[in-house]
């Protein structure tokens, strides 16, 4: 049965130009889904992994196969969750904080692009069931605050758009309510039961962020600096080796830092990611990596 979300979703979409390449992504899409249909988890499956995915600048992946094609390619080799609880790096918030549970509108925190992005829609179905679950596993020290209106900002809907076009998996927002990589493994690991009754959850952030040292000349020679490569190196290597220590001391240990993350916002949500795996300190699954804007698109999943 399709929701009324969803339905609006649709109407908003179908007024995106047919040359634009999310309008191609969509086709696609639609015809992959009625030739396969994404097949919903079910707890024969076992946990969902924990994902950390790197969104790109704002409606941007929208305009680009590179990223439309690997992320819906992600989302469609995982069963289809239940529903979707995501920390996204543009929410600093404390206390910890949940978005509205069907919103009415979305937060279009950018600007710089073309209008039509201010007239997607990601109506997806009443996440009030996910809400209260998540409120139910925080301590009671952790107060946890729902907004009656808070809407999913870009890290969050940008991404899920392309990944679940069709808006019909109730969807929730976290706030990032700290900069403490220890505080936010323990928050990650609060969430963790939420995998084996098919939640899947994500931090959306960027393994490089240093937008403002990325040079013209960068763009045009679609080339990655010293500092966003060698920091993707670290950080893969930690990846690897299952290194959470070394992780959480980026600040201090890895090269490229502070061009990397002239504010670190966009790599702590990998820290949720970890603290909500079965093991955090267990091999990951890239899935996404090369460079967009210069910047590190790393995303990876984790059992």
């Amino acid at each position: 049965m399709t929701s009324s979300g969803s339905t609006t979703t649709a109407t908003a979409d179908a007024r995106i130009p047919a040359s634009h390449p999310f309008a191609a992504h969509l086709r696609h899409a639609t015809a992959l889904e009625a030739a396969e249909p994404h097949r919903l988890w079910s707890p024969q499956d076992g946990a969902l992994p924990s994902l950390y995915l790197s969104h790109g600048g704002g409606p941007m992946p929208f305009e680009s196969s590179e990223w439309l094609t690997p992320l819906h390619d992600w989302a469609r080799s995982l069963p289809k969750p239940k529903a979707i609880l995501i920390v996204s790096a543009h929410w600093e918030s404390a206390p910890l904080s949940l978005s509205a549970a069907r919103p009415d509108e979305l937060v279009y925190d950018f600007g710089g692009f073309d209008a039509l992005y201010h007239t997607f829609r990601y109506d997806t179905p009443d996440a009030g069931e996910l809400a209260r679950q998540v409120t139910g596993l925080m301590p009671g020290t952790e107060r946890v605050h729902q907004h009656a209106r808070r809407g999913l900002d870009h890290g969050a809907w940008v991404p899920l758009k392309i990944m679940y076009p069709n808006a019909d998996i109730p969807v929730l927002q976290l706030s990032l309510p700290t900069e403490d990589p220890d505080r936010l493994l323990a928050i990650g690991a609060r969430l963790r039961p939420l995998r084996e009754q098919g939640v899947l959850v994500i931090g959306s952030g960027h393994m490089t962020h240093g937008l403002p040292f990325i040079t013209q000349e960068m763009v045009r020679e679609n080339k990655a600096p010293g500092w966003s490569a060698d920091f993707d190196a670290w950080a893969a290597d930690a990846l690897a080796r299952g290194d959470v220590s070394e992780l959480a001391r980026f600040r201090s240990a890895a090269p490229g830092m502070p061009y990397a993350h002239p504010t670190v916002e966009h790599f702590t949500p990998l820290f949720v990611t970890l603290g909500a795996a079965t093991d955090p300190t267990g091999p990951v699954l890239t899935t996404l990596d090369g460079y967009g804007l210069g910047l590190s698109r790393r995303s990876f999943q984790a059992a």
